[in-house]
């Protein structure tokens, strides 16, 4: 209730706010903030507030605009460059910014632009992939799951395509393609780039996922990790790892990254939580989301991989 009214007053007042700043800083918000902020989090997190809760039309219309062509996968190599000089262009001409005598502020805001909307590019390339189901007559499929379980188990041969085999690097059945139906060909890419990426991690945790009194399914809890990571993606609870560790247009591979983090982290938990049973996964997993938001909640936080080989 109290939450609701502070809401309300300082959406009231924020013109107001706004007004007084400008004209005893000669500076407009967005100019406070892309100088104010350190790069990173903190100043696109301040840049996206800013133009999201504009009152100004022509702000309204450049939102929509670049929302529309981030949703629309739209933005490329190719078209990346005149995206961010028309957008850094709209906002110089509406906020009446001399470039001249502002030299910084284009760099800057043109940098929150690519992490602000690549970033909502990204989700929707990741519930593209998500969306996608997995194919076994497609051959490109079939390749992908053959490339895990040989970065999986390099000195070991599969005996057929459909096996008990699979069960060894934790899928359920002898035919992966099922375990696949909620997080599709997006949890697959996950595993494989786990795999291929961070070998040493990934075969650190396979291997406590064979623990004889603590194991678990690795390839099922890696595919529960896929919707955790897309859940924290789509909330934008990610944003402060992705815009912190995008040097350039975070693409697929900043997902993967941040999927390959969190399910290594996942293993350490779990581990040291030591449980009896797979039926004390739910409440693992919640306790390691919870403390993945808090973490994301501090505005300079960034994940990297840290192994560390122990005996299981």
């Amino acid at each position: 209730m109290f939450t609701n009214i502070w809401t309300l007053i300082c959406w009231y007042f924020r013109p107001f706010v706004k007004w007084f700043l400008r004209h005893t800083t000669q500076m407009c918000e967005l100019q406070r903030i892309c100088y104010g902020e350190p790069s990173g989090a903190s100043r696109a997190l301040g840049v996206e507030q800013s133009l999201r809760q504009s009152r100004n039309a022509k702000i309204k219309v450049l939102v929509a605009h670049l929302d529309g062509i981030a949703e629309q996968q739209g933005i490329t190599i190719k078209t990346e460059r005149k995206i961010l000089e028309e957008s850094i262009r709209s906002v110089l001409l509406i906020k009446k910014i001399n470039p001249t005598a502002h030299p910084d502020f284009a760099k800057s805001f043109g940098k929150c632009v690519e992490l602000i909307w690549g970033y909502r590019q990204l989700v929707a390339d990741c519930e593209e992939l998500r969306q996608t189901a997995y194919d076994s007559d497609d051959p490109e499929h079939e390749i992908l799951l053959l490339k895990l379980w040989n970065l999986l188990k390099p000195t070991e041969a599969l005996e057929a395509r459909v096996t008990k085999q699979w069960q060894d690097i934790g899928f359920q059945g002898d035919d992966p393609k099922t375990d696949f139906r909620g997080m599709g060909i997006l949890g697959l890419k996950n595993l494989v780039y786990f795999a291929e990426e961070y070998p040493v991690a990934a075969a650190h945790v396979l291997l406590h996922s064979t623990h004889p009194r603590h194991g678990y399914a690795f390839a099922i809890v890696g595919i529960n990790i896929t919707s955790m990571a897309l859940r924290l993606l789509r909330d934008g609870t990610a944003k402060t790892h992705i815009y912190n560790s995008s040097k350039t247009l975070p693409s697929i591979r900043a997902f993967h990254q941040f999927y390959s983090y969190l399910f290594y982290e996942f293993d350490g938990l779990w581990m040291q939580s030591k449980p009896s049973n797979m039926m004390e996964f739910s409440s693992i997993q919640e306790k390691f989301e919870n403390s993945i938001r808090i973490a994301l909640a501090n505005p300079t936080t960034i994940f990297r991989i840290n192994v560390s080989v122990d005996n299981i």
